[in-house]
């Protein structure tokens, strides 16, 4: 009887404390649980699924046309003083499917821990280089069709194409996010400064695998600028160096918008890939529910002793918000490639079209 009794007295005492000790984590701290998912139906012509040059014609569903598919959590807690401890740990899905976006990192988006204060803020572990901030808010399209917008695959590293791991990403084909890195953000008034720091971690490896970016951005009444550069390592210490600027201008209903990118990376002892993007687009908002998106991107690449190459792409966007949360939306899209940019037997015009609907929570 004694021991039931202490059971139900501690059972008592655990809840009491439970109940009195919530509401004081819950004012220091919070977290939230959000995320997109979008999907799409999606017919092309001279792309496969994956959006690379083909040879063929495919019709299927598709997931991250107007924003990519992901969730995530994110949090902080209030330090006093002005100061806070902040984390982010953010996941890529492939909603047609249920799969992660990248099978060997469960939080591939983000996953970092830091520290804010009136001084900015510093945040260390897995997040986006300096060039995929400074493109987020000029981009033409506003970062739309990640998989197949020239900003944030060519001029922001996303899909570099370059088969060589450049900066601490754990992959080869991308350096849009980079693994063990340090990044400050001061906000100044309308100036906002950044720095970054990519550790490479390898066995005395010294700048093997390192990264080092330095951007520069302003916003005011309407206007935003925005550019950075950020040189990598590969493990042989090889350079690839990137910038990226770029400029918006909001006038009465209609977004304007155009960057420049251009980067190189020394591939071997002897050779180098230059490639280089122009963007220009606006956005009209027809009415407070629907945004028409018109933009065009030239690409070119010139490798050494090998002829230039290059593509220009056309791509309409038209999207209509049903609620706060939840959108619908058509896409429209021409490549066309020059200098065999799309391999031998690959058509020279490509051309798509998505019809899907987007969902915050």
């Amino acid at each position: 009887m004694e021991e039931k009794t202490l059971i139900r007295e501690t059972r008592a005492l655990c809840a009491l404390l439970a109940a009195t000790a919530a509401p004081a984590f819950a004012q220091a701290s919070g977290v939230t649980l959000y995320g997109i998912v979008d999907l799409s139906v999606r017919q092309a012509s001279g792309l496969t699924p994956g959006h690379a040059p083909s040879d063929a014609s495919h019709a299927g569903l598709g997931s991250g046309v107007n924003n990519t598919s992901r969730w995530g959590l994110r949090g902080s807690e209030d330090l006093g003083g002005g100061a806070k401890a902040l984390f982010n740990l953010e996941a890529g899905i492939n909603a047609d499917t249920g799969a992660s976006a990248n099978s060997g990192k469960f939080f591939d988006r983000a996953s970092w821990l830091g520290l804010q204060g009136g001084w900015g803020t510093l945040a260390a572990g897995r997040q986006t280089t300096l060039l995929a901030d400074a493109v987020s808010p000029v981009d033409p399209l506003g970062m739309r069709f990640a998989g197949f917008n020239p900003n944030i695959n060519v001029a922001a590293l996303s899909q570099h194409g370059l088969g060589i791991q450049y900066g601490g990403t754990g992959s080869t084909s991308g350096s849009y996010r980079l693994d063990n890195a340090l990044k400050y953000t001061g906000r100044f008034g309308a100036v906002t400064a950044r720095a970054m720091h990519g550790f490479g971690e390898l066995a005395g490896g010294g700048a093997r695998l390192s990264s080092s970016g330095l951007g520069l951005a302003y916003a005011r009444q309407g206007l935003a600028l925005s550019g950075a550069y950020q040189t990598f390592k590969d493990a042989d210490a090889r350079d690839l160096d990137a910038y990226l600027a770029g400029a918006a201008y909001q006038w009465g209903s209609v977004r304007w918008a155009a960057t420049a990118g251009r980067n190189q990376a020394q591939t071997s002892a002897t050779a180098r890939t230059v490639q280089r993007v122009l963007s220009a687009g606006g956005t009209w908002s027809a009415t407070p529910a629907a945004d028409l998106t018109l933009a065009y991107y030239k690409v070119d690449r010139s490798r050494t002793l090998q002829a230039g190459d290059g593509y220009g792409r056309l791509v309409a966007f038209g999207e209509y918000k049903l609620s706060r949360r939840t959108r619908l939306y058509a896409e429209f899209d021409a490549t066309r490639w020059r200098g065999g940019y799309q391999g031998a037997g690959k058509k020279a015009h490509a051309r798509g079209t998505s019809l899907g609907v987007l969902h915050h929570f």
